[in-house]
């Protein structure tokens, strides 16, 4: 079926790679994390070459349009051609705040641990 000209959104976004299996696919166009030309879709929306989609996925924000449409999950060059990819950059890896951890058996921390995370985090003090 590859090449014709007009598929499901949700079979389309897995074939081209950017979810990694049809469920996750069809679960975010019912949590309303996949749009077709600004509108929020159902996994059965159909698109078409020209469309663009957006997904929200992994943290990040994917913009593509449809240069293909596609129903059977290709090869990782064979999916990049199909769609032109208008993301923005992620963002860099030091925008990440760390997250305080304690070692696993350590206890319930005391006041002075407890004061000391708030510090490391930036939350004001009680």
């Amino acid at each position: 079926m590859a090449g014709d000209e007009t598929g499901r959104v949700d079979s389309w976004i897995w074939a081209v790679r950017l979810t990694k299996t049809r469920s996750m696919a069809s679960s975010a166009c019912r949590a309303g994390h996949v749009r077709v030309n600004g509108a929020r879709v159902k996994p059965a929306h159909m698109v078409k070459a020209g469309d663009e989609v957006r997904l929200r996925h992994a943290g990040r924000e994917r913009v593509v349009e449809v240069v293909r449409v596609i129903t059977k999950r290709a090869g990782p060059p064979v999916a990049a051609e199909c769609y032109i990819d208008n993301s923005p950059p992620p963002p860099p890896r030091e925008a990440f705040v760390a997250v305080p951890a304690r070692p696993r058996g350590a206890g319930r921390p005391t006041k002075r641990d407890r004061r000391d995370m708030e510090k490391l985090s930036g939350r004001p003090a009680r």
